[in-house]
C-alpha cells in the first residue's frame, strides 16, 4: 500500500504537469473502485475546468480546480497516477483517464481496485476537515504534531506504541514500514506501552518520524510490491531500511540480531538491544 512518502512523491511528480492544465475529456472503463466512480459528477464539474493546485492530505491526493471543485483520490493498496502521452497503450487496470488540453493524459491505475475517487463541491469544503477528514490526525510535518501532543493523547492508554502511531486519528499517514523505521531510530521498542514513554522520548520519536519520512520522500518512496511513482519509476528507500524485513540479520548499530513480532496483526521488526 502506498504510504505517506509514496503519495507525496506522486503529488510532487505530477504537480508540474498538471498545474494550469485544463481537463478536456474524462474516460472511465466502467469498473468501480472501492466506491462507485462519480463519473457523472466528474464530467459535470471537471470538464473544461482548470487545475490550480495539487496537495496531499494524509494518504489522499487533492486536486483543486478553478471553479473550487475538489477531486480527492485515495490509492488503496495498488493505486497509482501517471502522466502519459495520449498515444501510449492503455494498461489493463487504467480505470480512469483525464485528457488534458495539451494532449497528455493523467491515468489512474489500480490493479486491486481498493482505491477511491471523490468529488467535493465548493460548499462542502468549508467543513472538509470535520467531515471528510474527521478521523484523520495532524500531518507529521506540522506544529500540531509534537511530543507533548502525543504524550497528552497517550495518557491513560496502554496500547503498543507502534499501533498508536499507525492509528490515523493519532497522526496522518504513518504506515507499517515507516513506523518500524522511526521507532528503531528513536530507540523505542514497538511493543512498549504508550503510557510508559517520557516526554523526552516522545520528542525524539516525532523528530525521527519526520527525518525518516523526509528521507523516504527524497528517495522516491519504497519499492514494495508494485509501487511506482508518477513517472513510473521505482523508489529506493528500501535500500536504507534498518530493521524492516531484516529478521535474523545483524543490527547495523550494535550487531545484535534483529527480531520480529506481531503487533495488531502487523509484523514488527526491532533490535532487542537498541530499542527499549
Amino acid at each position: 500500500m502506498p504510504e505517506l512518502p509514496e503519495v507525496e512523491v506522486i503529488c510532487r511528480g505530477i504537480r508540474p504537469f498538471l498545474i494550469d492544465r485544463t481537463i478536456r475529456t474524462i474516460y472511465h472503463n466502467g469498473k468501480n473502485l472501492r466506491h462507485e466512480v462519480p463519473v457523472e459528477a466528474m464530467n459535470r464539474e471537471l470538464t473544461n475546468n482548470r487545475i490550480v493546485n495539487i496537495e496531499r492530505r494524509a494518504k489522499y491526493l487533492l486536486l483543486h480546480f478553478e471553479t473550487s471543485a475538489l477531486l480527492i483520490i485515495h490509492f488503496g493498496m495498488t493505486g497509482n497516477l501517471g502522466i502519459f502521452s495520449r498515444s501510449s497503450p492503455i494498461a489493463k487496470h487504467d480505470h480512469v483517464r483525464f485528457l488534458l488540453d495539451n494532449g497528455t493524459e493523467l491515468r489512474f491505475n489500480d490493479t486491486r481496485r481498493f482505491g477511491s475517487i471523490h468529488i467535493i463541491y465548493p460548499d462542502e469544503q468549508v467543513n472538509i476537515e470535520q467531515v471528510f477528514f474527521k478521523t484523520t490526525g495532524p500531518e507529521p510535518f506540522t506544529d500540531d504534531f509534537s511530543g507533548r501532543y502525543l504524550q497528552k493523547i497517550a495518557r491513560g492508554r496502554s496500547q503498543p506504541v507502534k499501533t498508536f502511531i499507525m492509528t490515523n486519528q493519532t497522526v496522518a499517514g504513518i504506515g507499517n514500514i515507516y513506523a518500524n523505521e522511526s521507532l528503531f531510530a528513536a530507540g523505542i521498542r514497538p511493543s512498549r506501552k504508550v503510557n510508559t514513554i517520557s516526554l523526552k522520548s516522545w520528542d525524539r520519536l516525532v523528530a525521527e518520524i519526520r527525518k525518516v519520512l523526509k528521507h523516504a520522500i527524497s528517495c522516491g518512496g519504497s519499492t514494495i510490491s508494485d509501487f511506482v511513482n508518477a513517472s513510473q519509476e521505482r523508489g529506493y528507500f528500501q535500500m536504507n531500511f534498518k530493521v524492516y524485513d531484516k529478521n535474523g540479520q545483524a543490527c547495523t548499530t550494535c550487531s545484535s540480531t534483529i527480531k520480529k513480532m506481531t503487533i495488531g496483526g502487523r509484523t514488527s521488526y526491532y533490535c532487542p538491544n537498541c530499542q527499549k
